[in-house]
């Protein structure tokens, strides 16, 4: 039992280019994500829906079958990971049901369970949260994991940038409020109102549906524009350093790993898997880990 368990958890885990099966399930499985967004765009155009209603049911039904499915084979093939900090297989399993991706998986089927359960109650309005499912890639792909790493090694500059983006914000809104209240009271007649303007001409989107009249309000809207330009380009900048500084991180423990199983001048199978198991966790490219080991290798025969 404990054999199954594994192999189902590695078939529905991301796959290395060496199981096929897992490779497979991967590619089917992003294949019929991308699908049903597909599918849930399509049934919002009235003409689409009334023609291929009975189509778009019928695979909606199909894709919570097999979204269910999966959903509870890894609850259940979740038992086999030793890897998990949790000691027992039902600390496991919670672990999973309670984890950003688990609540994916469960929120990617309630939109067409609940309206069965909770029969005559209109619950239409859940038929947009299906777009959830694109959120299940996450099972095959890192980008929010490193996304949410990277903001969170540099939680201190981006809360410093934000602290200046809510200053911008509240100045630029009550200086605002001050110079056009009596000229547009219908657009700047209380602070909190004139924040949308602040907040959309600091993010520099700039929609053009409120604008300052006033010659004093005009210059603080320029000065209000310079700012914005600073505060998202520092925002921007401290995101982008974040994930650059990430990948360097990741790369130097991927080449310690790689230099300590061959300090011995011999790489043994389970080495061999430990540092393919950590290429693909930290998506370094295979073509960067073969030009990483013929590095080190010669290095070593220089020594």
């Amino acid at each position: 039992m404990h054999g199954y368990q594994r192999r189902v958890m590695e078939i529905l885990n991301k796959g290395n280019n060496n199981d096929s099966k897992s490779r497979a399930c991967d590619i089917f499985l992003s294949i019929l994500i991308l699908l049903n967004l597909a599918a849930v765009c399509l049934e919002s155009v009235a003409s689409i829906n009334l023609v291929y209603h009975r189509e778009l049911a019928a695979f909606e039904w199909f894709s919570v079958t097999v979204f269910l499915s999966e959903y509870l084979l890894r609850i259940w093939s979740i038992a086999a990971d030793h890897s998990s900090p949790a000691k027992t297989a039902l600390g496991r399993r919670c672990r999973y049901i309670f984890s950003f991706t688990g609540l994916i998986d469960l929120a990617a089927i309630l939109p067409s369970i609940l309206p069965l359960i909770m029969g005559g109650v209109d619950l239409r309005w859940l038929r947009v949260l299906r777009l959830v499912r694109l959120l299940k890639i996450s099972h095959y792909s890192s980008a929010l994991e490193d996304l949410f790493s990277a903001v969170y090694e540099e939680r201190r500059s981006f809360a410093a940038a934000l602290y200046l983006m809510a200053i911008a914000l509240f100045l630029s809104s009550s200086l605002m409020y001050l110079a056009e209240f009596e000229v547009q009271p219908e657009h700047f007649r209380s602070i909190p109102q004139t924040m949308w303007w602040s907040l959309i001409t600091l993010t520099t989107v700039g929609y053009g549906d409120v604008y300052p009249v006033t010659p004093l309000g005009q210059v603080i809207g320029a000065f209000t524009a310079l700012m914005g330009v600073c505060t998202v380009a520092l925002l921007t900048g401290i995101v982008a350093s974040a994930f650059s500084n990430q990948m360097a991180r990741r790369e130097a423990i991927f080449e310690a790993e790689i230099n300590a199983a061959m300090s011995d001048g011999i790489v043994t199978t389970d080495e061999k898997q430990h540092i393919e198991d950590l290429r693909a966790r930290f998506n370094i490219p295979e073509e960067h880990a073969t030009a990483i080991f013929a590095l080190l290798a010669e290095g070593k025969q220089k020594e």
